[in-house]
């Protein structure tokens, strides 16, 4: 079972000792796991020259799983970066009475925490190799030595199995016994390999502990907000989309724009905790469907002052012995003065001057008496307030609430020990209310002063937010609709124009609305009618 055959090259064991430190050095700067466990086994079947070989991973301490499976002469790639599946069912380290699983190869070495290397499996007594026989028998392959490393962490825990198949005499080509050097090089990288899976592991597990926090985070803004809610699940993804398509265009001042892997991780974090801080921000602001609304809309109350209005007419009339002519024409007048006062509360893109003026006569062009028995206006000062907002829902002060948050946001992530390829996610997070002109807020900074990661959430949380259709105070806009507003804004120096270019050039609009806007949203973009659209350079 552990016969070895001798290296006689000394030269040829000294290059493949530099070559393993090589594959360590290697293995402990690969980031993906995926391709981490394809290098460690790739890296074994090289140091000992395998035709073949399979890395398994322990699972749950009962079973190995097939990870990475892979034979040279029959061309078989399986597992890992290569995206076909494995279709072999994890190896039981027990049966089904609980007795250790000793009749296969890899749990053998699993159980008794040793290699083993065994000359031809077709002469070898003791384990079971009717699997590997029947596969020879279809595949016209001949499954000769075979050489089973277990790998262990840190903490002599048995993780993986790394077995290979037929080692490949290097001057004849045929199949020759696994060596004594070929065992002590694969059990090195098998320990090298260990310490990388398991360090990749850990720093998964952190990373996977992380992004669980942050949603967390969402899911009680969520919870205060499904409005906002799903704004934070959104906007990160709008702006991967855009990145993504910066790094893809060929044209424009962006063409050399280029993101790592690390890159693309710091931009997700930064896009999933850009709106942290509104889990202080006051939920009848966040919320605020119409300019009446506080914890409820009162606009109501002044649906049932209006009837008060109307039923004191009527006591007049039937005193003064006036006619229902009479009678209807003031009932008309007041019920086209609530329609107004319903219509005006709704919000909006912009109020008119006149319609201001209106809401400031009607206050107090009709006298009431409150529950108190005071005689005073129809409409209150806040009232006025907030019918007169020219925009939206929100008052001055409401807005600077909602404004605070990004100060917040700012405040919570600048007080975080961000590791070095996290350090600027404030900056991408904390930036996307800013403007190109310096007019932004909470620092005034310009485009210059801004990333282009920054930039481009910027204009994921305006596109994001002008085709929303689950906010309480607007219908979701049609693209036409919103790359207007955009191009507007590109024109008026709000929002970047490179990267306002290369969202139409690319067409992330219409990647994101196949994906986050109803279909009644979806209409056809006549790009000739959007200010601000220059066709690319290439046109």
């Amino acid at each position: 079972m552990n016969q070895r055959v001798p290296v006689r090259n000394p030269h040829d064991l000294t290059d493949r000792f530099e070559q393993l430190l090589g594959i360590g050095v290697a293995l402990s700067r690969e980031r993906n796991l995926d391709k981490l466990l394809e290098a460690i086994l790739l890296a074994a079947k090289e140091v000992t020259n395998a035709d073949g070989g399979t890395l398994y991973r322990m699972t749950d301490g009962r079973a190995l799983k097939f990870e990475i499976v892979r034979n040279d002469t029959l061309g078989i790639a399986m597992g890992g970066t290569t995206g076909v599946k494995i279709p072999f069912p994890p190896l039981h380290l027990y049966n089904e009475s609980g007795e250790k699983n000793m009749s296969m190869v890899a749990a053998w070495a699993v159980h008794n925490d040793r290699s083993v290397n065994i000359v031809d499996a077709y002469t070898e007594k003791g384990f079971d190799f009717t699997g590997t026989k029947n596969f020879d028998l279809k595949t016209g392959y001949r499954s000769q030595s075979f050489l089973t490393v277990p790998m262990k962490n840190h903490e002599n825990e048995i993780i993986g199995v790394l077995q290979l198949i037929n080692a490949k005499d290097s001057g004849t080509s045929g199949v020759r016994p696994f060596s004594d050097a070929d065992q002590r090089l694969a059990e090195s990288l098998a320990s090298q390999a260990a310490i990388a899976l398991t360090n990749r592991l850990l720093i998964s597990h952190l990373e996977n502990l992380f992004e669980s926090f942050i949603s967390l985070i969402n899911a009680a803004i969520d919870d205060k907000s499904p409005y906002t809610g799903g704004h934070c699940e959104r906007v990160p993804e709008l702006t991967m989309m855009l990145a993504e398509a910066v790094t893809k265009t060929q044209v424009g001042p962006l063409k050399d724009f280029t993101m790592s892997e690390r890159d693309r991780y710091e931009l997700r974090i930064a896009g999933l905790l850009h709106d942290c801080g509104k889990i202080t921000t006051p939920v009848h602001v966040v919320d605020k469907a119409t300019k009446l609304e506080s914890i409820f809309d009162r606009v109501a109350l002044i649906d049932t002052r209006f009837e008060v209005i109307k039923r004191d007419m009527l006591i007049a009339a039937l005193r003064a012995g006036k006619g229902e002519a009479d009678l209807a024409a003031k009932y008309k007048e007041v019920d086209d003065d609530r329609a107004f006062v319903r219509h005006t509360n709704i919000g909006g893109e912009f109020m008119r001057d006149e319609d201001v003026e209106r809401v400031k006569q009607l206050a107090t062009k009709y006298r009431w008496v409150d529950p108190a028995g005071q005689e005073c206006n129809f409409l209150s000062d806040d009232e006025v307030k907030n019918l007169t907002i020219r925009a939206g829902t929100l008052t001055a002060d409401e807005r600077q609430i909602i404004n605070h948050h990004i100060d917040l946001t700012i405040e919570m992530l600048e007080a975080l020990p961000w590791p070095k390829h996290l350090t600027n996610v404030p900056e991408y997070a904390g930036g996307h209310h800013e403007r190109m002109d310096g007019k932004g807020y909470p620092r005034g900074l310009t485009r210059d002063q801004m990333s282009v990661q920054a930039r481009c959430m910027g204009i994921a949380d305006i596109f994001e937010a002008l085709t929303a259709k689950d906010r309480p105070y607007k219908k979701g806009k049609t693209l036409t609709e919103s790359l207007t507003i955009l191009g507007k804004m590109k024109l008026g120096q709000h929002i970047d124009p490179d990267l306002f270019d290369v969202f139409m050039w690319e067409k992330v609009y219409e990647t994101y609305g196949k994906y986050f806007m109803s279909p009644e949203q979806i209409d056809e973009v006549d790009l000739s009618k959007i200010p601000g659209y220059v066709p690319p350079p290439s046109e």
